[in-house]
């Protein structure tokens, strides 16, 4: 199995729009058919005054449907997010092997 992990940080001024948007956002992602599940974590353990860390790990049968999911659907979905929330959320993304 594949997990595909999105680690966001989110400015605390919109923490409440952006997870209010997630509870559509990921939905959307898991029904492109590309995933079997989700799991959805907040940071607990951040410096004091830190933005809030989420991260969202996506749970792929192979990489194969990972790259389907990353070429037909994620450019779209990417952007939604960016022109709601821009320049109030920073985000990266990984890849694991689950042993």
């Amino acid at each position: 199995m594949i997990l595909y992990n999105v680690t966001v940080k989110v400015d605390q001024s919109a923490e409440k729009d952006w997870l209010d948007y997630m509870r559509k956002h990921v939905p959307d992602v898991i029904g492109t058919g590309c995933f079997t599940g989700y799991r959805m974590c907040r940071l607990l353990e951040q410096p004091e005054g830190d933005d809030p860390t989420y991260t969202i790990q996506y749970e792929c049968e192979s990489k194969a449907i990972l790259n389907v999911y990353l070429e037909k659907y994620a450019p779209a979905l990417r952007e939604e997010v960016n022109q709601l929330f821009k320049d109030r959320f920073v985000a990266f993304r990984t890849v694991m092997e689950v042993l």
